[in-house]
């Protein structure tokens, strides 16, 4: 008789597992090469009819892995069953080739014998092992599986040869059977007519339900993965292993069904195969000790050794950079910083209102931080002078009198990560100081509308122009709407980066605004004159921005990283400035800081002695851009206050007191007993 050949499982993994092992490698196991459990399924056996010369062909015997595999609620294919296994991930390259696989899979194969032996279970039997190591970088994954199968000594042979499940079964009994399965899907099943009725029942309740059952009426069924004729699936020799060890008296003949049939045959045959096993002389009537096993998976090529899958070019650039961008950041995480809320930076929607030196570093560095939304507003055109400091624009972008820059510099960013949403506006923003002509109104109305909505709309204002009063309107804007305003300004080998402190009606969640109970101010807190006009009848040295080089790129950086550790502080807008003696110390679990550390209010940069200096600064109540006073104008006025403030010498003094404030300190000096000296004294 000859000898049962089974047909090996095949790994079938689908490219969402391989996704899913990049987020899981990240976010869970990190460096962790500990086991964890995986769950995969299969079906039975489909096989296909070729057109040209009638056969059927069949479709492999396949064990299928999905993106689902880590999750304990996965959701199965129709007709399918479970199958768990062990998931193994080794760090490097070297460690997956250098691993003892041998010990590997016996410690798999143990766990099946205990389970037949001990728990005499049948949940365990398809048990199987997969070892990976993932080339996050490259997108390659390599991987081998291993189904754990053991060999049965003498072997099973076959009386007669496999036949058709309607040539043992009535159409009633087949049908019968798949109605049970598909109410119960179940890799293993006994089954048994009763009274004229066919009965299914698990494989553990065999001597109960086989009680009063001739052997020669016992059939043993199992879901078969194989649809070749003679060759039934692998999962049948872990369950001829175990009748023999659970039940060895009554087991050396079995009569076993291929269970195939998924859906009713319709005008075809049954698919399902049925066949009497037997094992030769020879074969131990008591349970034995565990025999040997076999089950690594050969690769493409027939030779045992792992496979590797090469997602790169089979799948869309721009989502392979959408994944890879973050990578540094989801490794920064995992290694050093747990608590980091990457998602969190990444909904940060960013205003850069200047596409200048420091718009272009800022811009880069937030896509380093991960932003997804940045918005440029400028109103200038890229020049000839520009690309070797802005690193957003090339030569070509100065031709024909030069793209409009905020544009310009959008489109440059979809160039590096398509991913990213970005847009340029060419925007006017009005200033004090710089009257409105009567023609110019209602597009200045505009203007200041758009500014409005686009504030609204984001998360958090940078202000990075290149004049004193240009920054005032978005102050205003920006407290008023309680946005988070970062400001950066360049000297030539100085900077100040500082946070705008909230508006003084709103409320900090921990009850306190700022460094103690003072509340932090703006980029005005310390005038005590208004902005006004610093444009009119500049040189050209004033015209443009002149700093030492590396200094913008140092600000801009500076800048993002107080921002980014703003966002992680749980009080956002409102976390308090260190305190004095932490300036140059942090106070580990400090209420001012963040996962990031420290969250200064001002930082001032001398490039000159390479020093940057905390600065804490409160509010001030009679401050031109942030005090309630200019707000509530604001607010309650609306554009035509803002008219007044640009084209008004000394509105905003007076609207906020600095005018009588003059004065006083005017009078004050008036007044002052000021001693003469003698002029014989010099």
């Amino acid at each position: 008789m000859p000898i049962v050949q089974f047909a090996p499982l095949n790994s079938l993994v689908e490219p969402p597992f391989w996704h899913a092992l990049t987020d899981f490698k990240i976010d869970v196991l990190r460096l962790d090469d500990t086991a964890v459990p995986v769950t995969a399924s299969y079906s039975a056996g489909r096989s296909v009819k070729d057109r040209e010369t009638g056969r059927e062909i069949s479709l492999g015997c396949n064990l299928s892995v999905n993106g689902d595999a880590y999750k304990e609620d996965l959701q199965l294919p129709p007709h399918s069953v479970p199958v768990t296994g062990i998931f193994k991930n080794f760090n490097t390259i070297e460690d997956f080739k250098a691993a003892d696989k041998t010990v590997l899979f016996n410690s798999v194969a143990d766990e099946i014998w205990k389970s037949i032996i001990e728990d005499r279970s049948t949940a365990q039997l398809s048990r199987f092992l997969l070892i990976t190591f993932a080339d996050l970088k490259k997108y390659k994954y390599y991987y081998w599986f291993a189904f754990p199968a053991f060999v049965a000594k003498p072997a099973w042979v076959i009386d007669d040869d496999w036949k058709a499940a309607d040539e043992e079964f009535s159409e009633d009994a087949l049908v019968a059977i798949q109605q049970d399965l598909h109410t119960n899907p179940r890799p293993f099943f006994l089954i048994r007519t009763s009274s004229g009725k066919l009965e299914l029942a698990p494989v553990e309740s065999y001597d109960t339900f086989f009680a009063e059952v001739p052997s020669e009426q016992r059939t043993i069924g199992f879901l078969d993965p194989s649809a070749a004729p003679s060759n039934p699936g692998w999962p049948l020799r872990n369950l001829l292993a175990y009748l023999r060890a659970v039940h060895p008296a009554s087991t050396s003949k079995l009569r076993v069904i291929c269970w195939r049939d998924t859906e009713l045959p319709g005008e075809g045959h049954w698919r399902s195969r049925v066949g009497v096993l037997s094992q030769a002389a020879g074969a131990s009537a008591e349970a034995h000790a565990k025999p040997g096993a076999v089950g690594w998976e050969k690769n493409v090529q027939g030779k045992l050794a792992p496979r590797m899958a090469d997602l790169a070019p089979m799948m869309d650039p721009t989502r392979l950079a959408d994944q890879a961008v973050d990578l540094n950041l989801k490794l920064m995480r995992w290694r050093i910083l747990p608590a980091l809320d990457l998602e969190k930076v990444a909904r940060t929607r960013c205003l850069l209102l200047g596409a200048g030196t420091l718009g272009c570093y800022v811009a880069r560095t937030l896509m380093g931080w991960g932003v997804r939304t940045i918005t440029f507003v400028d109103s200038a055109r890229v020049s000839f002078s520009n690309p070797v400091r802005q690193p957003l624009f090339e030569f070509e972008d100065c031709l024909g009198g030069g793209k409009p820059k905020a544009a310009c510099a959008a489109e440059r960013l979809k160039k590096i990560f398509p991913g990213i949403n970005a847009t340029g506006h060419s925007l006017n923003i009005p200033m004090p100081g710089h009257p409105i002509p009567p023609a110019s109104l209602d597009q200045t109305r505009r203007d200041v509308e758009t500014l409005e909505k686009l504030i609204d709309e984001h998360d958090a204002v940078f202000l990075l122009m290149d004049s004193r009063e240009s920054r005032w309107l978005p102050t205003v804007i920006g407290a008023a709407k309680g946005k988070i305003v970062m400001n950066a300004a360049l000297g030539f080998d100085t900077f100040l980066v500082m946070r705008h402190g909230p508006r003084a009606s709103s409320s900090a969640p921990s009850g306190d605004t700022g460094t103690g109970s003072r509340r932090l101010g703006c980029y005005y807190c310390n005038d005590v004159v208004a902005p006004a006009d610093s444009l009119t009848d500049r040189t050209l040295d004033q015209m443009c921005t002149v700093t030492r080089p590396g200094l913008a790129p140092i600000a801009a950086a500076t800048a993002v990283e107080l921002l980014v550790s703003l966002v992680q502080h749980p009080d956002g807008l409102h976390a308090p400035a260190p305190p004095p003696q932490s300036a140059t110390e942090a106070v580990e679990g400090h209420a001012t800081e963040s996962v990031l550390g420290l969250v200064p209010h001002q930082l001032r940069g001398f490039l000159a002695q390479f020093r940057t200096l905390p600065v804490a600064g409160a509010a001030y109540d009679r401050c031109t851009g942030c005090s309630e006073t200019v707000l509530r104008a604001y607010e309650t006025q609306g554009f035509d206050m803002l008219v007044r403030a640009f084209g008004e010498p000394g509105f905003l003094e007076s609207l906020t007191g600095l005018d009588k404030l003059s004065e006083e300190v005017e009078a004050a000096m008036e007044n002052a007993d000021w001693e003469q000296e003698d002029e014989d004294d010099f």
